[in-house]
């Protein structure tokens, strides 16, 4: 299962309708925490998100309004008698703060922290770009591996049926077979979280392909004196990110407090995204599903066939 909790939309100032900071990605056997700003624990709550569920924590930056939950969780987590290890990665420049806070939490976390200082990967599947903000932020990569997708035509023309399709799948080739002969390439779904910066070539990296992309929009195009000043994304520059990553689908959050309606900042990112981009103006407690694989190499297909995963 892959999908996104929204548990909080707010920029530095929360409002009545908007939490700090929070978002859960469910993604496998992966339960991944985003940025959590005060509140977090019972937004949790609110939005039936286990803190059992949780195998990572990533922050971008350790601004406030996006690490200052980070005690009630953990401290939840040790009531809740998680055993298994728990991977909190963040900036290395922020490290002094993040013991700080790891130290008030109630002890006993089998908790692992993991400081990064690059663009790069920092755990199996997960990437981190540098941001353009006003202390050291980075913003996460999340890729499942490439596969293969069958075409079910060119099985059966192949003769190739039942448990000789999973050795084909695993082997890569069943007598003269070859798996390549009767499959196409299958991108693996990719997420991308971009949280406080000013436009920048790692917002840009990180969109690129992204199936869901999350970007911070705390301002409107027509406050963008403002956005350049505290270095973070207008709604129109957060669409052109996704735009120009070929994104599926963007999903904007971090709302400064100024604005009570969003859907103008939404109508903002739609004119620079295009028509292939979904936008959605995130709202407190959403659940928004991860989209599944985009078609491939639609050429190699012929009239009729049709696809069926590996």
């Amino acid at each position: 299962m892959r999908e996104l909790v929204i548990l909080g939309t707010a920029s530095q100032v929360p409002t009545r309708t908007r939490n700090h900071n929070g978002y859960f990605l469910r993604w496998e056997r992966e339960g991944i925490l985003f940025d959590p700003g005060e509140g977090t624990q019972r937004q949790m709550i609110h939005a039936g998100v286990s803190a059992s569920r949780i195998t990572r924590i990533c922050l971008t930056h350790v601004h406030g309004d996006h690490c200052f939950g980070l005690p009630g969780v953990l401290s939840r987590m040790v009531l809740d008698g998680v055993a298994h290890p728990v991977h909190l990665h963040y900036p290395a420049s922020g490290g002094g703060t993040v013991r700080a806070l790891v130290s008030l939490a109630t002890p006993g976390l089998d908790l692992h922290l993991h400081p990064h200082g690059a663009a790069g990967p920092v755990a199996d599947g997960i990437d981190v770009e540098p941001l353009r903000h006003r202390i050291e932020a980075y913003g996460y990569r999340v890729t499942e591996p490439d596969g293969r997708t069958f075409l079910p035509a060119r099985l059966e023309g192949a003769a190739v049926r039942g448990p000789d399709v999973g050795r084909l799948a695993r082997e890569g080739r069943f007598g003269d077979v070859r798996l390549e002969d009767v499959s196409v390439h299958r991108p693996g779904r990719r997420f991308a979280f971009v949280m406080d910066t000013a436009v920048c070539d790692g917002a840009f990296a990180l969109a690129e392909g992204a199936d869901l992309l999350v970007t911070e929009s705390t301002f409107s195009d027509d406050d963008a004196r403002l956005a350049e000043e505290y270095l973070h994304l207008t709604a129109g520059q957060a669409g052109s990110i996704a735009s120009s990553g070929a994104a599926g689908s963007l999903v904007l959050t971090h709302f400064s407090s100024r604005y009570d309606d969003v859907g103008l900042l939404a109508a903002g990112a739609r004119r620079t995204a295009g028509p292939a981009t979904t936008v959605v103006a995130a709202s407190d407690l959403d659940r928004i599903a991860i989209p599944g694989h985009r078609a491939a190499d639609e050429g190699s297909l012929r009239p009729g066939e049709r696809r069926a995963a590996t």
